[in-house]
């Protein structure tokens, strides 16, 4: 077969620091007449490799009959996000000749463990087959270079060739169609679906109130805090006290609309600044920056087109202005700055002119100081500031950097030495491990915390001396509150105000609030949660938290064999109460008579203030309690998180032969409020029989 090398018109796309060729492709010749066409066999996937989106492992061969494209990605990398749109509406076009393979083969650590690429797929909804190449097995039998390369398969099991970079969607389609044209004339497309997947067979359940939230931000002396609830598309707006949900701005559906709060889409909406009263929003998937009038109630455009640009170098008119993946904001002396990922720079919004254009950064991916525009970024993704300096986490770099607030000033780096330098030390200086940071806010004593995302711990950072040390989580993904306990899953964002940072625990779907001066975590619980649950709720009162219906029930697994179960929220009044233990197990199964029932309290239930358990109440060990168990307690106003450690012996009723052991972590979210009467919480554990 006549074979030659087509390069595709396309811009030539940095990955990893380095230039890619926009796309390369075998174009095929005589043999059989198809314009695309490959000669080598395509290899096959390894043996044993976790999948996502199927019901089972996926070969070469079960691809027969179909034109397959291999996403080679890594979902911290913004050039990959940026072609996840593109892929989904090559998919939408040929639903039944096309077949998209996701191999996800990961930079850092935490990118290569099957739970963490299961979330990501569910947030940017992907619905093709995944494989978690975590060792590089597929990369490597493809000869890869750079995230993100697709390489194209023929129907006939061949390798036609790779394309690398973005976009990629114009270079692609014109030769899908022309596949899909050509095999199929000849009788070698195969449209029945793949055994172990079928389009839309993945289906994320969920109930949450929140849905992946990127950023936060606390205005205290408006009393608000404002959500990037970004996979719902909305910003919300509670009250910093009570976290009493006041207003919901954009719908659930994604799209670029602009009017009063309920017209409004975004579309995955992250960072948030607040200027007088308008707010800033980085429309993050429609490359845009909205602002919300909080008077009139209105949102518009103030820049970006919705189209993702390639510009590096060049400013205008906001409207006019195409960008590209704006992730936070932060707002100072009548400026707007960016941290623009998609081009690896920071950009800069005048407020009065509504002219936008870069301010750091040339475009280049590396950890380069110097000189503003002259210096390089990583996929600036957080950023706050003193009025001093811009403070930046650069992710990609795992990096916390400055920017000088003079145009005529530098870049300089705090911790962090380079694109493929990452861990978990704390340290001085060089010796500083972050894992892909997302978000960074300053405190009135000049203190940085940064949410250090793939190692789900929130870090205090010294800018002066350069010391980094550990300040809230264990390290390992999880939901707990307390102190030395507490876990985080992938915080994404997080702003500091009045002693207290609020935190966007990303993955683990919520909002949490640790006090700086103890160090204590707890979660937010919405007293009128309705309102943000997708059917909407006629009244927005707190009887919505018991009303709601909302299953909240997580098993994050404790590595100890305890299920960790975060029950529904409740509500209760001030004053004397009750706790109840209610233990329930199938017909035919009793409590083991030689073995104690357990119900043990956590340290920190001795000091907490909402919840006053009696001192003798807090270790039970009773070898046959009669339940439910009723433990007497004194409720004051606040709110917390509830959490009881408890083990139960139980046996098959009959011939006793068969007995088990259950234990679990049990967590109630807790609001006390003085007008309510209810005065029970109830902690329900329903055993099952093991299969």
């Amino acid at each position: 077969m006549k074979r030659l090398s087509l390069v595709l018109a396309g811009t030539l796309i940095a990955a990893l620091g380095l230039m890619g060729i926009a796309g390369v492709l075998a174009q095929g010749g005589d043999d059989g007449g198809f314009t695309w066409a490959g000669e080598v066999d395509a290899p096959d996937f390894p043996n044993g490799a976790d999948w996502i989106n199927t019901t089972g492992p996926i070969s070469i061969a079960d691809l027969q009959g179909k034109i397959v494209i291999l996403d080679f990605w890594t979902y911290g990398c913004i050039n990959c996000i940026h072609i996840i749109p593109q892929l989904k509406q090559l998919e939408a076009e040929y639903p039944d000749e096309l077949v998209v393979i996701g191999v996800h083969s990961a930079k850092f650590d935490n990118e290569g463990q099957t739970e963490n690429i299961r979330q990501i797929v569910q947030r940017y909804e992907l619905e093709h087959p995944v494989i978690n190449d975590h060792d590089f097995v597929v990369w490597e039998d493809y000869s890869i270079r750079f995230w993100p390369t697709l390489m194209l398969i023929d129907p006939l099991g061949k390798v036609v060739g790779r394309m690398e970079g973005e976009p990629i969607y114009d270079r692609m389609q014109p030769i899908i169609q022309t596949m899909v044209e050509e095999y199929g004339a000849a009788g070698f497309l195969n449209l029945d679906p793949l055994p172990q997947w079928q389009r839309g067979m993945v289906e994320d359940k969920h109930n949450d109130p929140l849905r992946f939230p990127g950023k936060v931000l606390a205005d205290p002396e408006g009393n608000r805090l404002f959500i990037a609830d970004s996979n719902h598309n909305r910003v919300i707006v509670t009250a910093l006290d009570t976290f009493e949900v006041q207003d919901v701005i954009g719908g659930l559906d994604e799209g670029l609309v602009d009017g009063d709060y309920a017209t409004a889409r975004f579309f995955r909406p992250q960072g948030v600044a607040l200027v007088e009263n308008m707010l800033f929003v980085a429309d993050t998937e429609n490359h845009a920056i909205r602002a919300v009038n909080l008077d009139t109630r209105e949102v518009t455009t103030a820049a970006g087109t919705g189209e993702q640009g390639f510009n590096y170098d060049n400013g205008g008119f906001g409207p006019d202005m195409a960008l590209s993946s704006p992730w936070d904001l932060v707002a100072f002396d009548n400026k707007l700055y960016i941290a623009m990922a998609g081009p690896h720079q920071l950009w800069v919004y005048n407020l009065d002119t509504a002219e936008i254009g870069p301010y750091a950064g040339s475009g280049r991916e590396q950890l380069t100081d110097g000189p503003l525009r002259e210096g390089a970024l990583n996929q600036p993704s957080g950023i706050d500031t003193d009025g001093t300096v811009l403070y930046f986490a650069d992710a990609e770099a795992s990096a916390i950097r400055t920017a000088d607030l003079d145009p005529n000033g530098d870049l300089n780096t705090i911790v962090g030495t380079g694109l493929f330098d990452f861990g978990d030390v704390d340290g001085v200086g060089d010796d500083v491990r972050l894992q892909h940071p997302l978000g960074v806010t300053v405190s009135e004593n000049g203190l940085l915390y940064v949410a250090d995302t793939y190692n789900s711990k929130i870090k205090r950072i010294d800018p002066a001396t350069r010391e980094s040390v550990t300040f809230a989580g264990t390290g390992e993904a999880g939901l707990a509150d307390g102190t030395r306990d507490a876990q985080f899953y992938e915080p994404g964002g997080l702003d500091y105000a009045d002693g207290k940072l609020y935190v966007a625990d990303t993955n683990n779907h919520a909002i949490r609030v640790i006090d700086t001066a103890s160090g204590a975590v707890s979660t937010v619980i919405f007293p009128n949660v309705d309102v943000l649950l997708p059917d909407g709720a006629d009244e927005a009162d707190s009887t919505a938290v018991e009303d709601s219906g909302l299953d909240t029930s997580i098993d994050l697994g404790s590595g100890m064999g305890e299920d960790v179960i975060l029950l529904p929220p409740q509500v209760v009044g001030v004053g004397d109460g009750t706790i109840v233990i209610n233990v329930t197990m199938p017909e035919g199964y009793k409590l083991n008579d030689l073995a104690p029932f357990t119900a043990i309290w956590p340290e920190n239930a001795a000091v907490d203030a909402v919840v006053q358990i009696p001192a003798e109440q807090r270790d039970i060990r009773i070898v046959h309690p009669d339940l439910p168990l009723e433990v007497p307690v004194t409720f004051a106003a606040g709110q917390t998180d509830l959490t009881l450690n408890l083990t139960v012996y139980w046996c098959e009723g009959i011939n006793e032969t068969l007995c088990f052991v259950d234990r679990s972590i049990l967590t109630v979210p807790l609001t006390v409020l003085p007008e309510r009467e209810e005065t029970t919480v109830s902690f329900d554990r329903a055993l099952v029989p093991p299969m």
